[in-house]
């Protein structure tokens, strides 16, 4: 499976991050722009979105409104896959995604036309990112990642 190659056995070298190397912040931050854009989309049209270390979906949830009532919702979720909580022993809330829930995989093609950028440049900078990502779990820092 294509997430095994975000458990990460030894430290992330410097090497391994060509692209985010090359790249800017503000190219950085518009291609994850760019592919929040897409994920949110498909949240929208309840398709849930996997991106290499999890999934991002739409679950049915409750809110109580009144003493008595209680309002039927959905609330996004991000799932990272069972591989990924089990090497860094992630503690996670549980999250099930319903079963009937279709699952894409990212439009690397979609994201970069929008953003007007090469489509190896958007995988790339989203794969290295996430690699970014796997070596700060593996070194227990502290990790933010912010969608809109």
């Amino acid at each position: 499976p294509k997430m095994m190659k975000y458990l990460l056995f030894r430290p992330l070298e410097p090497e391994m991050l060509p692209t985010l190397k090359e790249l800017t912040t503000s190219e950085i931050c518009k291609v994850w722009a760019g592919t929040s854009r897409y994920i949110r989309r498909q949240l929208l049209q309840k398709r849930a979105v996997e991106i290499g270390v999890g999934t991002f979906a739409v679950v049915p949830a409750c809110a109580t409104v009144a003493e008595d009532e209680v309002l039927p919702l959905e609330r996004p979720v991000f799932r990272p896959c069972r591989f990924l909580k089990k090497f860094y022993k992630l503690k996670c809330a549980k999250a099930k995604i319903p079963d009937e829930t279709p699952c894409v995989p990212l439009d690397f093609e979609q994201t970069a036309a929008e953003i007007h950028f090469r489509r190896e440049i958007v995988e790339l900078c989203v794969h290295e990112t996430l690699l970014f990502f796997a070596g700060a779990l593996r070194d227990d820092k502290e990790v933010e990642f912010s969608f809109k």
